[in-house]
């Protein structure tokens, strides 16, 4: 085997909730995550020796810099292989959109490499590489729904997210999650999410316990310094989605349909006045 293709796909928060922040500067957290059927192609290719990267996007840094890099080095580190890949990456996932697109490309080429040298790594040792890129590496890893506790490695399997439709709406500006974490600790008043009540929602599989359930305490951080946001929601929840919320970070904001059409719609209607607009669903 040469060549492995994976596809790295994106994620949204159910909930997001900061505990506290502990003594090494990390914030504990509990989130209930979802990956989504948006992705980036992720293509490794073996080489003899040396670390090669390409995106399509001629902005996004082509070395060390990048956690798709990265995550090749600790590959090679872990297992005392002596080789080299070659790494393309087709994004489709906005850039510092809260979607965890950066930590999927890593979970990828993880995957990816585990493959194409026969290594045989489990799951729990590809997490364990993944960790040390990024807290959501380990979830990306993973996939599918589940709840997330300490700084985000702490994962547990949740039931499926019950089927709908969920359209992504991306403005043109990016947002640091550095920053509104750090900003997060001066604000005390905000809306928690329920996050008994959703998981007792996606056991139930009842959607609409999950979505009055919902919540991202980072909202008030990004919501506040760039208005534009509530907008969005506001204007998703008009076009018929039942619930719309901040995913991560931000600044990208979804809307949660009960059926494609009321999607489809939406979409026709926020085309043209964000940056990105996508339909997708629960993976």
């Amino acid at each position: 085997m040469k060549k492995v293709v994976n596809r790295a796909y994106a994620k949204i928060n159910l909930s997001l909730d900061v505990l506290g922040k502990l003594e090494n500067g990390y914030h504990e957290v509990q989130m209930v995550m979802q990956t989504v059927s948006v992705f980036d192609l992720v293509t490794v290719t073996k080489l003899k020796s040396g670390i090669e990267l390409s995106t399509n996007l001629p902005y996004l840094p082509i070395d060390n810099n990048n956690i798709a890099y990265r995550a090749a080095e600790e590959f090679f580190e872990y297992t005392g292989i002596k080789a080299g890949v070659n790494i393309d990456i087709s994004k489709r996932i906005p850039v510092g959109a809260g979607l965890a697109g950066g930590s999927s490309n890593a979970s990828a080429v993880l995957k990816a490499m585990n493959k194409l040298f026969g290594t045989g790594l489990s799951l729990k040792e590809l997490c364990k590489i993944g960790v040390k890129l990024g807290a959501d590496v380990p979830y990306c890893i993973l996939g599918g729904t589940r709840l997330a506790e300490g700084i985000g490695e702490k994962l547990s399997s949740l039931p499926k997210f019950p089927k709908c439709s969920i359209v992504l709406v991306k403005p043109s500006f990016s947002i640091s999650t550095k920053a509104v974490y750090e900003k997060i600790d001066s604000y005390s008043d905000y809306r928690r999410p329920d996050t008994k009540k959703l998981i007792d929602g996606l056991h139930a599989s009842d959607m609409e316990m999950i979505t009055s359930a919902m919540g991202n305490v980072l909202e008030e951080v990004s919501l506040s310094e760039h208005p534009i946001l509530e907008k969005v929601k506001d204007e998703l929840v008009n076009l018929g989605a039942i619930r719309s919320q901040m995913s991560g970070s931000g600044p990208t904001v979804f809307g949660i349909f009960k059926n494609y059409e009321d999607a489809k719609n939406a979409k026709k209607e926020l085309w043209g006045k964000y940056k990105t607009v996508y339909i997708c669903t629960p993976v």
